[in-house]
C-alpha cells in the first residue's frame, strides 16, 4: 500500500525521462501507474464488499507516534478507484490535448504528484500525514492553475485559489489537534470506532468551526465558491481531473469521513444543510447564466458539491444513499463533459457556446458521449445520474427538518441544472451551424477514449445499479453513516413523489433551456451588478486591507532603524513573558544571601559596573572594552562555580571577540547623531524592564520544576555511553551532535559570505 501511494511521486520524477524517449505518446505510457493502481485497488473489493476495513501500518514518525497508517473501506477505496480509473483516462487526454506543448513534461512531473497527494489523502488513517497530503494537493493544484505562467490570469487565478485553500488549511490543522485532543488519538479508525460522545465535549464547537472551514474552502462552498471558476484558466485536463475525483472532492472526503464522529452535534448538521443548500442553488443559478463553457461545468461543479455536503448534513440512511451514488454519477458525468469541453475548445477554437452549434456532424463521436454525459447530468433515464437524483429528492422529502425548504431548494436547482445539461450538449452539438475560428472536426481518440469510458460506465450503472452497490456503494454509504446501510437500487421504482418532482424540473428545466437566449442578457447584467456585493469582492477587498497593513507594518515598525527593531524585539518578548510569569506562576522572590562571599560581590558589582559604563560612554574603543570585562567577569563565575572548561572558553572567545570589534571600530566612521535624551531614556526602561523580567524568569526556574533535571543523565551516561569524561564537550560531541554540526555549518555559510563580498568589492576595486 506504501508503494501504491507513493509510486505517484516516484514515477513523477521519472516522468521527464519517459516524455523523452516516449514522444508524443508519453500520456499512454504514464497511464500504466493509475491503471495498475485501479486494478490493485479492485483487489481490496471482495474484502470491503463483505463489510470489513483493511488497516495497514507503516511506521514513519514512531518517537511522536506518527505512523504512515492507511485505511481502506468503502468510503476510501471509492475514492481512491475514482482517482486511479479517472486518472487513467485524464492522463492519456493530457498527452494528446497538450501535444506539443513546451512543457509538458513538467506538466506530468505536477499532475502525477497531484494524483499521489489525493490518494495519500483519502487513505491516510493518520490525522498528520492526512493534513500533509491536505496541504500537498493544495501545492500541487497551484502548480496546475497556474501551469500557462506566462499568462497574467493563470498567475492571478492560481494565486487566489492557493490562498482562499491555504487559509482554511491553518484552520483544519487547528481543527484536527483539536479533534485529537478530544478523542485521544490522531488514528482516523480509532476515533471512529471510539464511543466517545465528542459533540458534548467543550472543543466540540471550536473543532467543527475550524474543520469545516479547511472543508468549506477546499471544496468551493458558498461564500469561498468564487476561487473554482476561476480556475478554469489552468488546462482542460487539470480541470476535468480537479473536478471529477480531486482537488474540490476531498473537503467532501473529510466531512463524509468525520460525520459519524462529529454528525451527533447540532451544529454539525446545520451547518452543513444550510451551506449545502445555498451552495447547491448559487452553483445552478450561475451555471445556468454563464455562457463559457468551462464556467459552465464549474458552476455545475459547486452545484454538486453543495448537494454531497446537504446530504451528509441530512445524515439519514436514505440520505448516506443518495450521497455514495450522486458522488460516483458526478464523477462520472463531470470527468466526460469537462474533456468534452476541452474537445470541443481544442477543435474549434472557442470556449463561448454562443458560437457554436450544429457540430453532430463534423464530431458525431463527441456529440453521442456529450449526450449521454448530458442526460446523466440532467437526471434523465437510463443514466446513473437518474437514480442519484432520485434519491436526493427522496432523501430531502424525509429530511429531520427544513424538509419543505430543502426540497424547493433541491427541485429549483435540478430545475437549472436541466437546462444548464441542454447547454453543454444540445446547443453545441444540434441547431443551426456556428461561427467558429477553426473548421470542426472529430478529436483523436486520446481525447475520445476518457468520455467514452465515462459515458457509458454511467449507462451501465445505471442499468445495472447493483453491480456498483455492491462492489462499493453499500460499504460507502456504512462508512459514511457509521452504521450498516440497508439499501435497495433500481432503475424504476414506480410512480412516486420524487419521480413526480423529476418530471417538473425536467419540464421546467426544458421551458428555461428554450427561453435562455432572452434571458441571458438580463442573467448577465444581474450577476454583474451582484459580483459587486459579493464574496469575490469581499475577498479582493480583503487582500487590499492585507496591502495597505503590510504597508503601514513596513513604514512604521520595519523602516529600516535597527535600533527600533531590537527594541520592538525586545519589548514584546519579555512583555509577555513577564505577563505570563506574573499572571500564571507564583515566584518566590526570596533569596538567601547567608552563603555569599565578599569576591562574589565583587565581581556582581564589576558586571554592573561595566555594564553602565558600556552603555554611557561616548567612545566607542571603552564600550568594546567594558563589555569584553563583562564577558571575563562572566568567565570569572563560570571557574567559581567548578565550571573551569567553560570559563577557558569564555575567555577565548571574549578576548576573540573584542579583538574582531577593535580591528572593526577603525572602520567605522565617527559618531553624527546621538540618540536624544526621550530615546535614551526609553531605552533605558526597555532594557531595565528586560533585566527584571530575565531575572524573575531565573529565580522561577529555580522554583518551579516539572521534570527532573537532565543533568543527571549526561553525568551518569557521559562515560558509558559517549566514552568521554569532559561533560561539556560529550554533550556537544555526541548527545547534541546534530546541534553543533548545524551550527558549524551556518557559520561556514556566514563565512562563504564575507568571502564572496571581499572578493566581490577586491574585483570592483581593480576594475578601471
Amino acid at each position: 500500500m506504501l508503494l501504491a501511494v507513493l509510486s505517484g511521486f516516484l514515477l513523477a520524477i521519472a516522468a521527464p525521462l519517459v516524455h523523452r524517449f516516449s514522444g508524443r505518446y508519453v500520456g499512454w505510457v504514464l497511464a500504466i501507474l493509475p491503471a495498475v493502481l485501479a486494478g490493485y485497488f479492485a483487489g481490496f473489493i471482495p474484502e470491503v464488499s463483505a463489510g470489513q476495513s483493511v488497516l495497514l501500518e507503516y511506521a514513519w514518525l514512531p518517537g511522536l507516534g506518527i505512523n504512515l497508517n492507511f485505511l481502506v473501506d468503502g468510503l476510501s477505496l471509492t475514492f481512491a478507484l475514482l482517482i486511479s480509473v479517472i486518472g487513467t483516462f485524464i492522463l492519456i487526454y493530457a498527452g494528446s490535448y497538450l501535444d506539443g506543448h513546451p512543457y509538458l513534461a513538467r506538466f506530468f512531473v505536477i499532475m502525477l504528484s497531484f494524483m499521489a497527494s489525493m490518494l495519500g489523502l483519502v487513505l491516510s488513517d493518520n490525522l498528520v500525514s492526512l493534513f500533509v497530503f491536505w496541504e500537498l494537493t493544495s501545492i500541487t493544484s497551484y502548480m496546475l492553475i497556474g501551469f500557462n505562467h506566462e499568462d497574467m490570469d493563470a498567475r492571478k487565478c492560481a494565486l487566489q485559489g492557493l490562498f482562499v485553500t491555504a487559509a482554511g488549511g491553518l484552520a483544519l490543522m487547528a481543527g484536527l489537534i483539536l479533534l485529537a485532543a478530544m478523542s485521544g488519538s490522531y488514528s482516523l479508525s480509532e476515533i471512529l470506532a471510539s464511543n466517545e460522545p465528542l459533540h458534548q465535549h467543550a472543543f466540540y464547537t471550536a473543532a467543527v468551526i475550524c474543520i469545516l472551514a479547511g472543508a468549506f474552502t477546499k471544496s468551493a462552498q458558498t461564500p469561498f465558491h468564487f476561487w473554482l471558476p476561476n480556475a478554469m484558466a489552468a488546462p482542460t485536463p487539470v480541470s476535468a481531473y480537479l473536478h471529477s475525483a480531486t482537488m474540490v472532492k476531498a473537503g467532501i472526503y473529510l466531512m463524509a469521513r468525520l460525520n459519524p464522529s462529529l454528525g451527533e452535534g447540532e451544529l454539525w448538521s446545520h451547518a452543513l444543510m444550510f451551506f449545502g443548500a445555498l451552495t447547491m442553488f448559487v452553483g445552478a443559478w450561475f451555471a445556468f447564466s454563464s455562457t463559457g463553457i468551462k464556467k459552465v461545468l464549474a458552476y455545475s461543479t459547486i452545484m454538486a458539491l453543495g448537494t454531497l455536503t446537504l446530504l451528509i448534513g441530512i445524515g439519514t440512511e436514505l440520505a448516506m444513499t443518495a450521497f455514495a451514488c450522486f458522488l460516483v454519477a458526478h464523477s462520472l458525468y463531470k470527468g466526460a463533459l469537462f474533456m468534452i469541453a476541452g474537445a470541443l475548445d481544442h477543435e474549434t477554437g472557442t470556449k463561448d457556446i454562443t458560437r457554436m452549434g450544429g457540430l453532430r456532424h463534423s464530431m458525431p463521436l463527441t456529440a453521442l458521449f456529450a449526450c449521454l454525459a448530458a442526460l446523466s447530468l440532467a437526471g434523465l433515464p437510463p443514466l446513473f445520474g437518474f437514480i442519484a437524483k432520485e434519491l436526493l429528492f427522496e432523501a430531502v422529502l424525509a429530511a429531520p427538518f427544513w424538509s419543505t425548504a430543502l426540497t424547493l431548494v433541491a427541485v429549483a436547482s435540478a430545475m437549472l441544472v436541466v437546462g444548464v445539461a441542454g447547454l453543454v450538449a444540445v446547443k453545441p452539438f444540434f441547431g443551426a451551424a456556428g461561427n467558429t475560428p477553426k473548421t470542426p472536426h472529430e478529436a483523436p481518440v486520446g481525447m475520445l477514449a476518457g468520455p467514452a469510458f465515462l459515458s457509458i460506465t454511467a449507462l451501465v450503472f445505471g442499468l445495472l445499479p447493483w453491480f456498483p452497490e455492491a462492489a462499493f456503494l453499500q460499504p460507502a454509504m456504512s462508512a459514511v453513516a457509521g452504521y450498516n446501510v440497508d439499501s435497495y437500487l433500481a432503475l424504476w421504482h414506480g410512480v412516486n413523489e420524487p419521480l413526480i418532482l423529476s418530471g417538473i424540473s425536467l419540464a421546467l428545466g426544458i421551458l428555461l433551456y428554450r427561453m435562455w437566449p432572452k434571458l441571458q442578457p438580463n442573467l448577465y447584467a444581474i450577476n454583474t451588478a451582484g459580483a459587486r456585493f459579493g464574496p469575490e469582492a469581499g475577498y479582493f477587498r480583503f487582500m487590499e486591507g492585507i496591502t495597505y497593513l503590510a504597508s503601514w507594518q513596513t513604514r512604521v515598525l520595519q523602516n529600516g532603524v535597527l535600533g527600533l527593531y531590537l527594541l520592538l524585539l525586545v519589548a514584546v518578548t519579555f512583555g509577555l513573558t513577564g505577563y505570563t510569569l506574573v499572571t500564571r506562576f507564583d515566584v518566590n522572590l526570596s533569596l538567601s544571601l547567608a552563603d555569599s562571599h565578599f569576591y562574589e560581590w565583587g565581581i556582581a558589582l564589576l558586571l554592573v559596573a561595566s555594564a553602565v559604563f558600556a552603555s554611557s560612554t561616548h567612545s566607542r574603543l571603552g564600550s568594546v572594552a567594558s563589555v569584553g570585562v563583562m564577558g571575563f567577569a562572566v568567565a570569572l563565575i563560570f571557574i567559581l562555580f567548578s565550571a573551569p572548561d567553560l570559563g577557558i572558553t569564555q575567555l577565548l572567545v571574549e578576548t576573540l571577540t573584542v579583538i574582531l570589534l577593535v580591528l572593526v571600530l577603525f572602520k567605522l566612521p565617527e559618531f553624527v547623531n546621538l540618540s536624544s535624551p526621550f530615546e535614551r531614556i526609553r531605552d533605558l526602561s526597555v532594557a531595565i524592564f528586560a533585566g527584571l523580567v530575565m531575572t524573575l524568569l531565573m529565580l522561577a526556574t529555580l522554583d518551579i520544576q516539572y521534570f527532573e533535571p537532565i543533568s543527571s543523565y549526561y553525568v551518569e551516561n557521559s562515560g558509558p555511553l559517549a566514552y568521554g569524561r569532559n561533560i561539556v564537550n560529550v554533550i556537544l560531541v555526541d548527545f547534541r551532535a546534530l546541534d553543533t554540526l548545524g551550527e558549524i555549518f551556518v557559520l561556514a555559510l556566514a563565512a562563504l559570505g564575507v568571502h564572496s563580498m571581499l572578493k566581490l568589492k577586491a574585483e570592483d576595486q581593480h576594475k578601471p
